[in-house]
Formats: C-alpha cells, sequence, structure tokens
C-alpha cells in the first residue's frame, strides 16, 4: 500500500465519510419524522450527528500532516479563482464551520425548527459540494492521466454515500447499545464536569408531541429498524454500481495507449484482490446478512456486531481503494 500518502487517504475518506453520514441522517431525519415523529428522530439521530463532528476534524488534521509548513495552507486563500486545490480547503472549512453550528443549535435547541433544517440542508449542500471540489483536485490533471478521467468523481462520491450510510447504521446500533447496556450510567459522571453540566444548562428541552411521548421505546425500535434495513439496502445498491465503475476504470486504463504503464500496474496487485474481496464482503455480504437479522428481529447485539462489522469491512476496502488511486499516479508530458 502507498503508506507515504497516508495523510491523504486518511483526509479524503474521511472528509467523505463524514459528508455522507450527514446527508444519510438528513434523509433519515426527514422522512423519520413523518411516520415516527420528532422525539424519536431526534432521540436515536442527535448522538451520531455529533460524532461527525471529530471525524472531519481528524481528517483536517491528517492533512495538515502532508504540508511540510502547515501554515503554507493559509497561501492556498489567493488563488481561488484558479486552483481547485485553494477551493477544496474553502469547502472543507465552510463544511465544517456549518456542521458545527447546526449541531450547536440542535443540542442547544435553538432557533426554529425551520431553521435548523434549512441551516442542515446547507450543510448537505455544502457537503457535496466538497466532495465535487476534492475530486476535481485530482480529475482536472491531465498530466496524471489515471486521475483525468470520471471515474475519480464517481469513485469519490459512491465513497460518500456508500461509507456514510454503513457509518449511521453503525451508530444507530451504538446508541441502542450504549444505552442497553448501562453504559450511560457507568459514565454519567461525565456529567458532573463543570463544562459539560453548563452547556446542559443552556440547553432547552423540547416537549416531545403526546403521541410521540405514548409511542416510547416501539417508535424508536421501528425507526431504527426501518433505517437499518435503508442502510442495508443502499449498501447492497451502491455495491452493485461501484463493481461497475472499477470494471469500467480497469477497461479504460487498459485500453488508453498512451496510458503509463505504471498506472495500470498499480491495480494488477494483491492488494486490489483485497479491495475487492472486502468491499464485496462488507456492501454485499454483510448488507444482506444485516437485512435479513432486522427483518427477523434479531437481537440488538447480534444486528450491533453485523452492522459495526460491515462498517468496517467496507471503511478498510476504501482506505485501501485510496491508497491504490494514489499509487497510480504516474505523469506524462511536462
Amino acid at each position: 500500500m502507498n503508506v507515504h500518502e497516508l495523510p491523504l487517504i486518511l483526509f479524503t475518506v474521511l472528509a467523505q465519510m463524514s459528508v455522507g453520514a450527514f446527508v444519510a441522517l438528513g434523509v433519515v431525519q426527514v422522512v423519520g419524522r413523518l411516520r415516527y415523529g420528532k422525539a424519536a428522530v431526534d432521540e436515536i439521530a442527535d448522538p451520531s450527528l455529533y460524532a461527525i463532528g471529530p471525524v472531519l476534524v481528524l481528517g483536517l488534521m491528517a492533512s495538515m500532516l502532508h504540508l511540510g509548513n502547515p501554515f503554507n495552507a493559509l497561501n492556498t486563500f489567493r488563488h481561488l479563482d484558479s486552483s481547485w486545490l485553494s477551493r477544496e480547503i474553502v469547502f472543507g472549512i465552510a463544511f465544517s464551520g456549518l456542521g458545527f453550528l447546526f449541531a450547536a443549535l440542535q443540542f442547544l435547541r435553538w432557533g426554529s425548527p425551520a431553521l435548523r433544517q434549512a441551516l442542515a440542508a446547507l450543510t448537505a449542500v455544502v457537503g457535496l459540494g466538497l466532495v465535487w471540489v476534492m475530486s476535481m483536485v485530482y480529475a482536472s490533471l491531465p498530466t496524471v492521466p489515471a486521475w483525468n478521467t470520471w471515474a475519480t468523481p464517481a469513485q469519490f462520491f459512491l465513497t460518500t454515500f456508500l461509507l456514510g450510510a454503513l457509518a449511521v447504521g453503525a451508530a444507530f446500533m451504538g446508541v441502542i447499545m450504549w444505552r442497553r447496556q448501562g453504559l450511560a450510567r457507568r459514565f454519567a459522571w461525565v456529567e458532573r464536569l463543570a463544562p459539560v453540566r453548563w452547556l446542559l444548562s443552556l440547553r432547552r428541552p423540547e416537549e416531545p408531541p403526546p403521541e410521540a411521548a405514548a409511542a416510547g421505546d416501539a417508535g424508536r425500535r421501528e425507526l431504527v429498524e426501518a433505517s437499518l434495513r435503508w442502510v442495508a439496502t443502499a449498501s447492497i445498491l451502491l455495491l452493485g454500481v461501484q463493481l461497475v465503475v472499477i470494471v469500467l476504470q480497469q477497461r479504460d486504463l487498459a485500453a488508453d495507449p498512451g496510458m503509463p504503464s505504471a498506472s495500470v500496474a498499480a491495480y494488477g496487485t494483491a492488494w486490489f484482490v483485497a479491495r475487492l474481496v472486502l468491499l464485496v464482503l462488507g456492501a454485499g455480504l454483510l448488507g444482506l446478512t444485516l437485512y435479513r437479522m432486522v427483518a427477523d428481529h434479531r437481537s440488538a447485539l447480534l444486528v450491533a456486531t453485523v452492522a459495526t462489522a460491515a462498517f468496517a469491512t467496507v471503511l478498510a476496502s476504501e482506505i485501501i481503494g485510496r491508497s491504490l488511486f494514489y499509487d497510480s499516479m504516474a505523469r506524462i508530458g511536462m
């Protein structure tokens, strides 16, 4: 694997996963509120929302390690009119800032629901813009034929939606297991810390409507089950699209007479086979298993294990795939 580009591998994969998870949570919020009520959706989705920020910050910190002098990143703001890299940094900062603002408003229950939904929609659009700009950093380089293709943005968006959906599924089950195993009570001392106490004192609880309160655990369970079925279905469908893109990409690489041999050879390794095996295992077999387990109402622990395994397996596959992507870089011309 091309470990020399590990900072960029982590940045691109984690940033895309964060965008995909935010979009997936938005779908759950919009669809789930219509059927299961706002209180049930917020109780399950909010903890997953708060986890997106640290993941994105970790990716941004990893990207800074790629620079010889991180302070040189400030110079990129001078080239917004001509540099996709400059736009990537701006979109990354904008997505991070808007996401933090939305998470803060959602936690504190400040502002009207309509205002928060509008902010969430804007954040999602900026996030998808970040993925597009990120892909163009590479797809706009004619001197690197392996990157200068339609497959680059296609694979970046597939990583976004596939990893994002599976991350939300694993996060939902993590929330369920956290509460069922009594872990929240074991770590209740955290709430006694002064900063946490201060934040909680600012929070404005929203009274759930009577029908939502009456639904209780049953409504939340139905919401999680419906979300997991959607996640499993999406992962299987996206797997099919991902495999088609990979096949077409390999065909184009082999058929292009101007393609450097090093770019073609990068995908002729055991790592490429491992990437495909992990992808099919995580998004396909484990995705199908997850769907059947949810439909059969299996134990929460078993479902949580499969959901987490599917996410971890696909994450490993995408990291290997992104490593191969950077390994395929071979320049032509000047």
